[in-house]
């Protein structure tokens, strides 16, 4: 506890202390060196008490979308674009197809609201696997690294994540709706790791050398609604 705020606070084998405030809340995690003692914690966490309250003022205010109900006209988002949803009832395998303004969901009659979503999650996700070997290609190249697997899934608290041992990276969801720069700017994070761990001055150099716009990017991915189940990065 620090003043009337909750924290968080998990030691373990690591060699520096990373503080963290995670959506939709704002809870404020500490991961803290094993021989580090609680009192050292606190001064850190003291220290760093006014970052903490811009952070959770940042997330408790930032824009949420509605639920979703997965009927026609509803607004979708595919690669930061808006589209319209429109929902057709036919006697067939569900499928998506993308147009100019739209995307069509072809389902059967009665479909319930939980098919729909995974429905529609399932078209982002292949959207997203087909789309990311040319990126992931294109990026190896200029980070001199080598991804050797990548997934999709749902994140309640991050873009990304990457298994350095393993050269695996898995990427959100969610970033099917958000524009291409976005997502690129995620992997690249993520692809940075392979070089450099931690979110230190060496890792945030590498950044800077490749993808000099990552912070705008990193603005503009924050700046998009989220999900009224999720979080931010």
């Amino acid at each position: 506890m620090l003043g009337d705020m909750y924290v968080d606070v998990v030691q373990k084998d690591i060699k520096n202390v990373h503080l963290s405030v995670h959506p939709p809340t704002g809870r404020v995690r500490i991961s803290a060196p094993l021989r580090m003692d609680l009192d050292t914690i606190r001064i850190f966490a003291i220290s760093k008490s006014s970052w903490i309250k811009k952070q959770k003022n940042k997330l408790l205010n930032q824009e949420r979308e509605a639920a979703r109900e997965y009927i026609t006209r509803e607004s979708h988002y595919y690669l930061g674009k808006r589209y319209l949803l429109k929902v057709i009832e036919h006697n067939a395998p569900p499928k998506v197809i993308l147009r100019h303004e739209t995307i069509e969901m072809y389902i059967r009659p009665n479909t319930a609201i939980k098919k729909r979503k995974e429905i529609l999650d399932e078209w982002y996700r292949q959207r997203l696997k087909g789309m990311l070997p040319e990126i992931i290609a294109k990026w190896e190249k200029k980070v001199r690294v080598r991804v050797s697997e990548f997934a999709i899934k749902k994140m309640k608290t991050k873009w990304g994540t990457c298994n350095i041992k393993a050269k695996r990276i898995w990427l959100n969801l969610e970033l099917a709706k958000k524009p291409k720069r976005c997502l690129e700017y995620i992997l690249v994070h993520e692809m940075i790791h392979l070089l450099e761990r931690h979110h230190n001055e060496r890792f945030l150099a590498y950044l800077d050398k490749y993808l000099l716009q990552w912070h705008s990017y990193k603005e503009e991915l924050n700046r998009f609604p989220i999900s009224h189940t999720n979080w931010n990065y």
